[in-house]
């Protein structure tokens, strides 16, 4: 059995139960995306997207369609996937709204061998592109973190080797433990000209270790091939990721993951997707329009994927945060997240809402035959036909 776990980085169905604590009250990724742009999603509708919606015009669902609320203190990247594989953050990774205190950036400064550039909360493409020029002529990194629990660094290729940038990351995470532990330290090496700055493909994250029981670990030691593609392998500090492959976009990713179905797994296996792009280029850039073409592209692998499945396989499809491109600011959003599921032996049908992504992991585990986590309520029973 393979089952098929597509993550739309950022793909809120609407506002969470809390969203209001997280100043989010009226967010909705996707319905406010496809309002600016309308676009006809006919394969995530018969999954069941659209009931998820409460469409009258929605088909009757082939797939099976959940609504799930987020539970983690967070609504980041690591804190949504996490949560997924059963690891649920109760305290926040720390963030830094004024910028790193000054006793952390002697730390760094001693440690890259040369003053920092920026140290503030900034979009990653503005602030390079404002200084990056700064940064040609005199080789100092770029810092800057986000209202996430980031530390990034962007370095231009021709001038601060790719290697260096990535040896910079190390010592970083190394110096940001303790109460200082943010949730990922990111590599972001560009190259171009002033006023054509373009971040490459060679960003790398190196995230806090998830605890040891996260499923990924588990399922691994279980003899579960657990293959990442994207930047699952980089989110889970490489725990229990038995093949790993980085992408370069969307497309990519979702063409890899349609290869590994293609390919005859020696047992069980499970196929982590994330599809960065709606975040990082759609999302947080507050592009709509982008956001719907993605979605499009989306909806059209779906059918491919599908008539790729064999008689025991799975496709799901969720998410694990939002980032409504509509919404002021350009910062993830505190949304439910939906959990579409098809497959020859999944019973079709709207199954109502789960109060936790830890409820993937739960089913996950049932499905393969692994101990779940303490958290989490497996969705097997109903989501499987007799």
């Amino acid at each position: 059995m393979t089952i098929v776990l597509v993550v739309v980085d950022s793909g809120g169905i609407g506002a969470a139960p809390d969203a209001d604590r997280f100043g989010d009250a009226g967010a909705d990724t996707l319905g406010h995306a496809l309002a600016v742009r309308p676009a006809p999603l006919g394969q995530l509708d018969r999954l069941g997207l659209g009931r998820l919606y409460g469409r009258p015009d929605a088909p009757a669902p082939d797939g099976a369609a959940f609504r799930v609320h987020p539970a983690a203190a967070g609504k980041d990247t690591l804190a949504g996937h996490w949560e997924m594989m059963g690891v649920v953050v109760r305290t926040p990774f720390p963030t830094y709204p004024d910028g790193f205190p000054p006793d952390v950036v002697a730390r760094l400064e001693a440690a890259f061998g040369r003053p920092l550039l920026g140290n503030r909360p900034a979009s990653g493409t503005a602030i390079i592109e404002e200084l990056g020029p700064e940064h040609l002529a005199t080789g100092r990194p770029i810092v800057y973190t986000s209202a996430d629990s980031v530390l990034q660094i962007a370095a231009h290729e021709e001038v601060v080797p790719v290697t260096t940038l990535y040896a910079w990351c190390e010592a970083a995470r190394r110096i940001m433990t303790g109460p200082h532990a943010v949730g990922r330290i990111i590599a972001r090496p560009f190259v171009g000209t002033p006023g054509r700055f373009v971040r490459t493909a060679r960003r790398h994250d190196w995230p806090v270790i998830p605890p040891p029981g996260i499923l990924t670990r588990r399922l691994a030691a279980a003899g579960v091939e657990v293959v990442g593609i994207g930047k699952i392998d980089d989110i889970f500090a490489h725990q229990g990721i038995t093949t790993a492959y980085r992408t370069t976009s969307n497309a990519d990713g979702l063409a890899r993951t349609l290869a590994e179905l293609g390919r005859p797994a020696a047992g069980p296996r499970l196929v982590f997707t994330n599809l960065v792009d709606f975040d990082s280029l759609w999302g947080h850039r507050r592009d709509p329009a982008g956001y719907v073409a993605g979605l499009e592209a989306l909806d059209a692998w779906v059918g491919a994927a599908r008539a790729a499945l064999g008689p025991a396989d799975q496709l799901w499809i969720t998410a694990d945060h939002g980032c409504d491109p509509t919404w002021p600011g350009s910062d993830h959003t505190r949304e439910d997240v939906p959990w579409l599921a098809v497959g020859p032996a999944v019973r079709p049908g709207t199954l109502g809402e789960r109060s936790t992504l830890a409820d993937l992991g739960a089913t996950l585990a049932e499905a393969f035959g692994v101990e779940p986590a303490a958290v989490g309520r497996s969705a097997w029973g109903a989501l499987v036909a007799d």
